[in-house]
């Protein structure tokens, strides 16, 4: 007999949870609508910068993030997620015009590093408020499905949008900078009605805080980086959810061009090709579901890393249709895959815990990651070895993958063999850090 927890549909969400959802989609649109990022690469080639330049401010850019994600992490904890999507909106609107201004060396360097900071102070802030606030109205089982379909929606905009960029081109050079900004204002607009969180400043509310007396941003550092050592699930986790961010920011933003010029598809076809790749990617990203539940979901990161990795060391060996089938296929699986790693990131962080600041550890470690890798592939580009540089990236995540799989494994058993051993006889309590079932109407598919 099935289980009622896995086979009962979900709850409808109420309609304060359908505000948060439908306003949430419209952040995600408007924030990461970036218009200029099919032909920035040839757009700072055009302004004289270098591939070594290119790649030089991307390093920056990731490492930048990386030091900015652990105090916009503590500040959204401290001053609400809410207020912080708010502060990041504004910045990622300056930081869109900075080309506009000054495009050179100078001016693409202070743009990312405008866009790291602006991101930093999103990219924990949005899940955690996202998570908090269905969590608040009793609708967190409906979180996936509203992770996704913002990751869709925003993906599909970018499908409309991105072939126009290269006709906007030729009327205004600088128009893809202009329209980026303007979405980020628009995505301000989204913020301001948010409804505010019940618990002081927006922020999580630990028993017995007084608000504006909870300690300071080192405190609740030390919170977080506590949970983490008490919780080696969430940490593993965090770790496997590394080759997803890496292999896909890799491809879809700095390897993307350089592929599609190396097999002789020109810059004129780009934005088409980017655009098939969302749209495959906006489709997966909105239907979790369709991931078999005989399989965990942390299994599922694990195996679609894998695919994620063969299918870019593939692009070395097709010709340019194939590239092109290959690059959808990539971005199909990047779809599928993140909805499910960020459910499992947030179902590990215990509910007292300082969400925005562990969502912002996580980051810190793509990001520095991802930091590595764009200085080395500056340097294979350099010296002209891509193919290399895609079969070896596919050949270590293929070796560590299984891994932590198995590492994986064996701190869920460690950590059953714990509960049963209470001995107290009452039912079965998940832990924070034990894996969470994902139900059937949101992350798995029915058994036939």
């Amino acid at each position: 007999m099935r289980s009622p927890r896995l086979t009962a549909p979900a709850p409808a969400p109420s309609p304060a949870a359908r505000r948060v959802i439908r306003l949430n989609n419209g952040f995600q649109l408007l924030f990461n609508l970036l218009w200029w990022m099919p032909v920035f690469y040839a757009y700072q080639r055009d302004a004289g910068l270098s591939d070594d330049q290119i790649f030089g401010i991307q390093s920056i850019y990731y490492i930048a993030f990386c030091l900015f994600e652990i105090p916009t992490g503590v500040v959204a904890d401290r001053i609400g997620a809410r207020n912080c999507l708010g502060a990041g909106a504004v910045v990622m609107t300056a930081a869109n015009l900075a080309p506009v201004l000054s495009p050179s060396y100078t001016g693409f360097l202070v743009h990312f590093l405008a866009i790291a900071a602006g991101r930093s102070l999103t990219s924990g802030a949005a899940s955690a408020y996202l998570y908090d606030a269905l969590r608040a109205e009793g609708a967190q089982s409906h979180y996936l499905r509203a992770e996704g379909t913002a990751r869709a929606l925003g993906l599909a905009a970018k499908v409309v949008c991105w072939p126009l960029v290269g006709p906007l081109m030729t009327l205004a050079p600088q128009s893809p900078y202009v329209l980026s900004a303007a979405s980020a204002a628009g995505s301000l607009g989204c913020v301001l009605a948010l409804p505010r969180p019940a618990g002081p400043q927006g922020g999580h509310v630990r028993p017995g805080a007084r608000p504006g007396r909870d300690g300071s941003l080192l405190r609740d550092t030390r919170a977080a980086l506590r949970t983490l050592r008490s919780s080696p699930w969430l940490a593993l986790l965090m770790v496997q959810g590394v080759a997803v961010f890496t292999l896909s920011r890799i491809c879809q933003v700095n390897l993307f061009q350089p592929v599609l010029l190396d097999h002789g598809i020109g810059e004129g076809a780009h934005g088409g090709v980017l655009a098939a790749m969302t749209v495959a990617e906006a489709v997966t990203s909105a239907r979790p579901q369709w991931l078999a539940r005989r399989v965990p979901p942390v299994a599922w990161v694990s195996l679609l890393s894998v695919a994620l990795a063969g299918t870019l060391a593939g692009t070395a060996v097709g010709g340019p249709w194939a590239v092109v089938v290959l690059l959808c296929a990539f971005a199909a699986i990047t779809g599928f895959v993140y909805p499910v790693q960020r459910k499992l990131v947030n179902d590990a962080i215990p509910a007292n815990a300082p969400r925005a600041t562990l969502l912002s550890v996580e980051s810190i470690v793509d990001r520095g990651v991802c930091a590595l890798a764009a200085v080395a592939a500056g340097a294979y580009l350099a010296a002209g070895r891509l193919d290399a540089l895609l079969w070896q990236s596919a050949a270590v995540t293929c070796v560590l993958m299984p891994v932590l799989l198995l590492a994986l494994h064996r701190t869920r058993s460690r950590s059953g063999r714990r509960s049963r051993g209470l001995g107290t006889g009452a039912p079965a309590v998940p832990r924070a850090d034990e894996p969470v079932a994902l139900p059937v109407d949101e992350g798995a598919a029915p058994r036939p």
